[in-house]
């Protein structure tokens, strides 16, 4: 029995496990954060655009990986404001 594959959303999984990794590490390991928050963006932005199934997800995981980054940014003109 031949198995039909409708494509799959692994993109889509992929941006809601790096989102949500990035929120929970982004008040203390920004710079394990920031990376898995704009791969993270990036891979839900692909998932959406390509009309991949998974839209929830995808949508989760670019709303959780720019959610981290607002602290980032904040931790980040915080620490490196006063040098400029």
């Amino acid at each position: 029995m031949e198995m039909k594959n409708n494509g799959g959303s692994g993109l889509a999984i992929a941006s809601m496990v790096l989102g949500i990794v990035a929120l929970v590490m982004a008040c203390c390991f920004w710079f394990i954060s920031v990376p898995c928050a704009v791969v993270g963006v990036i891979l839900g932005a692909v998932s959406l655009a390509g009309q991949k199934p998974g839209k929830g997800m995808a949508i989760a995981g670019v709303v959780c990986s720019i959610v981290s980054l607002v602290p980032n940014a904040f931790l980040f003109l915080g620490i490196f404001g006063g040098l400029l």
